[in-house]
């Protein structure tokens, strides 16, 4: 009942006048005791249970006063324990960038005061100068300054101003430095406007004020000091390819340039002074012994009077790094150097000979020298470099020099005049080398075998023999350029059997271009000459065949002499020999083109050689007619003793047929020719039978034209046919009839039926004799 009483009054739910109450009306009900004994159980009841109330009111109240302390206690937990780590963090993080801000200042502040401490020191050692350390200083506050404006996040104005002081510090050092450096080497140089010349080369000298005095001795040398100033500013490079570039300007390139000019040195008290002088050249051009010892005095003078001097690598990083000033300015120059040494020097030294190029040794030596001597005094550094490669690749150089000087001259040739010719006979002989012997082996075996007596051999040989000319090349003309142009290759490949298989093969393809190389030269850079001169063409058509003649064998002749890889069947010109072919007779079958059109256009005048009883039209024909003979007679003249005399009279046939022909055809066409229209133009073309075969003159001797000038029909194909027409004009019905024979006369030979019946019908009039020959002519 206490527990229950304690429940119920923790809940609230139960106080001592419910209690009592409800006691009392328990009691009530169940008052079936006697009064007395109920008040002594109730009174005892009420005893037993008042101490339990009690106890529970005091854990009530006790439970009370924990659930308030626990509200507190939470409520302080929310409110003050959850807030105050929150609070530290926020306060430490702004203490620690407080800190920070603060160590930057500081560290800012300490670098403001090392700036300005190092300029002061700057200032000072400059005026003293020592140069050394005011160029340390100066780079000390480029670093500082370079560290404060690494800094992010500070913006300082002064920053601005501290980077101009140090730019206009640094120029003020360098002007002194570069002052500094002007008095101790001192260029004495020509005029600039002066072109660069043997004279200008003369008036340069080179002052070096590097000598020290007996101060300078104890202090060291001042050269070492503004060197090592330039080199602590940076600036060192810049300062040597300055005086690299002069250098070569006016003293290395003119010694290359010109073989008179000489160095000379003179060494005073406190300077030494550089100058040339000149003296007479043995040589065109520089020998490369003499060349490589006068730049060796030159290096030699630098490196005793200037460039001798230590100097310590201004980076941090490289401790105890020496500077190696030689070193410096040979890969300043040392590239354009090499270049002008190879081109104007080298280049020129090389053998134009096979037979010299062992004298080239002692170049090579000389240039391993120079080298060596540079290396020693610290210019060049250890590798083989592009000069000595180039010297002892002189094979190689050689057949290139060799190749681009055949070509060259070839060239030459090909645009030198083709008028200036000489004369081409069987008998002549060019200057060939001695072919070379038949191989061994087999083939001298079977020469001796074929020696030796053999009984009862019947011998086959055929008793007619080919005479010493057969395979010649006719009687011509020739330029002498063509002439000395086959010489050239003759000699080049001369050259190749003595070189190198590398050698040899360059030199057997440069042959082959040089023919290259005339069949799209001449044609073009004498191509107005060959078009407009019939002359010209016809000794270009000469010289195309002579050098086709001459490659037939040209490869044959040098087979056996030549290296393996051309003897097993490259080395030969023959396939060069149709081109050449078609190259010549293109161009004079071009000319001869433009001569038939000369001649064609002369007789359109003639007025179709109709009408001939008109004096106008007679004398227009008779004046073309004398045209054409004298274009024939004029291109005799041209091409006489230049032409083979094959070719010049299959070319004269041929432009008189033209003529014979377009006369013919004229003169057969006309309609109605009365007599006296035929009397007429029988005698013109009697003037063409009389004077045609006197433009046949291929030889200069006139006693000996008479053969070919009899030869006529066999060179003109219409000869005979324009005979018969002379016949036809003058002959009668019967006559012509006669001639006829049939169809089997020389008439029917030379004419057709049809232009047989047409002549007759323009000749006779229509009568019953004209009808009965044109019935006999079919």
């Amino acid at each position: 009942g206490s527990l229950v009483a304690a429940v119920l009054a923790s809940s609230g739910r139960l106080d001592k006048e419910d209690l009592g109450t409800r006691i009392g009306r328990l009691s009530r009900r169940r008052c079936s005791l006697p009064q007395g004994e109920v008040c002594t159980v109730i009174n005892n009841k009420y005893s037993e249970f008042l101490p339990s109330m009690q106890s529970a009111q005091e854990l009530l109240a006790r439970v009370d006063g924990l659930a308030s302390s626990i509200d507190l206690l939470r409520a302080g937990i929310e409110n003050e324990v959850q807030q105050d780590p929150n609070v530290a963090v926020a306060e430490f993080a702004e203490l620690k960038q407080q800190l920070e801000r603060d160590t930057l200042v500081l560290s800012i502040l300490k670098k403001l005061q090392q700036f300005d401490t190092a300029m002061e020191e700057y200032n000072t050692a400059l005026l003293e100068k020592k140069y050394v350390v005011a160029a340390q200083q100066l780079e000390k506050t480029r670093s500082n300054l370079k560290m404060l404006e690494s800094r992010k996040g500070f913006e300082l104005k002064i920053l601005k101003a501290l980077r101009t002081e140090l730019t206009v510090q640094t120029e003020n050092m360098l002007y002194h430095l570069g002052e500094e450096w002007q008095k101790l080497v001192v260029w004495k140089l020509p005029p600039s406007k002066e072109s660069s010349s043997l004279e200008s080369a003369m008036h340069s000298e080179l002052h070096l004020h590097t000598l020290p005095s007996k101060e300078e001795e104890i202090a060291g040398p001042p050269v070492a000091s503004v060197l090592q100033a330039f080199a602590v500013l940076g600036e060192l490079h810049a300062k040597l390819k300055t005086f690299g570039q002069l250098l070569l300007k006016y003293i290395l390139k003119p010694l290359i340039l010109y073989p008179s000019l000489q160095p000379f040195t003179e060494e005073q008290s406190d300077v030494f002074i550089l100058h040339f002088k000149s003296k007479e050249p043995n040589l065109d051009y520089s020998s490369p012994i003499e060349v490589f010892d006068k730049i060796k005095l030159i290096f030699e003078v630098l490196h005793k009077y200037l460039l001798n001097v230590p100097l310590k690598q201004p980076a941090e990083d490289t401790k105890d790094c020496k500077v190696i000033l030689p070193e410096l300015l040979g890969d300043v120059i040392w590239e354009d150097l090499s270049d002008c040494l190879i081109q104007n020097c080298l280049v020129n030294s090389i053998p134009t000979n096979s037979s010299k190029l062992e004298q080239y040794i002692e170049v090579i030596k000389s240039t391993e020298e120079f080298e060596k001597a540079l290396k020693n005094m610290q210019f060049l550094k250890g590798d083989t470099t592009d000069l000595l490669k180039y010297a002892r690749n002189v094979n190689s150089h050689f057949a290139n020099k060799k190749c681009q000087d055949v070509i060259v001259a070839a060239r030459n040739l090909m645009t030198s005049e083709i008028h200036n010719t000489v004369k081409i006979t069987p008998d002549s002989s060019v200057a060939l080398p001695r072919l070379p012997d038949p191989g061994s082996g087999d083939h001298l075996k079977m020469q001796k075998t074929n020696k030796l007596p053999h009984n009862n051999v019947v011998n086959l040989e055929n008793e007619t023999k080919l005479t010493q000319y057969t395979f010649s090349l006719p009687t011509c003309r020739i330029s002498s350029s063509v002439e000395e142009l086959m010489k050239l290759a003759y000699q080049t490949l001369l050259e190749a059997t003595a070189s190198t298989d590398q050698c040899c093969i360059q030199l057997f393809y440069s042959v082959r271009n040089i023919f290259q190389l005339f069949c799209d030269v001449v044609p073009t850079y004498h191509k107005e000459n060959l078009q407009k001169l019939p002359q010209l063409a016809a000794i270009h058509h000469n010289n195309c065949m002579y050098i086709a003649h001459h490659l037939l064998t040209l490869g044959h002749q040098f087979r056996y002499r030549l290296t393996d890889i051309l003897c097993d069947g490259a080395a030969t010109f023959v396939d060069l020999v149709p081109g050449f072919r078609r190259l010549g007779t293109a161009c004079f079958l071009a000319q001869m083109r433009v001569q038939k059109g000369e001649i064609l256009e002369r007789l359109s005048s003639a007025r179709n050689f109709s009408n001939m009883d008109d004096e106008e039209n007679y004398s227009a024909a008779n004046k073309a007619i004398r045209q054409v003979l004298h274009q024939l007679k004029r291109l005799g003249k041209v091409w006489q003793d230049v032409l083979p005399v094959t070719v010049y009279c299959k070319a004269m046939g041929t432009l008189l047929n033209t003529a014979l022909t377009e006369i013919i055809a004229r003169i057969a066409a006309l309609e109605d020719i009365s007599a006296e229209d035929a009397d007429r133009l029988y005698s013109l073309c009697r003037i063409m039978v009389e004077e045609g075969p006197q433009v046949f003159t291929p030889l200069p001797e006139e006693d000996k034209n008479k053969k070919y000038q009899e030869e006529v029909p066999v060179y003109v194909k219409k000869w005979m046919t324009f005979k018969e027409l002379m016949i036809i004009l003058q002959a009668n019905l019967q006559e012509i009839v006669d001639q006829w024979a049939d169809g089997k006369g020389p008439l029917a030979t030379e004419f057709s039926a049809a232009e047989v019946k047409s002549l007759i019908r323009a000749l006779f009039q229509n009568t019953e004799r004209r009808a009965a020959a044109l019935a006999k002519i079919k």
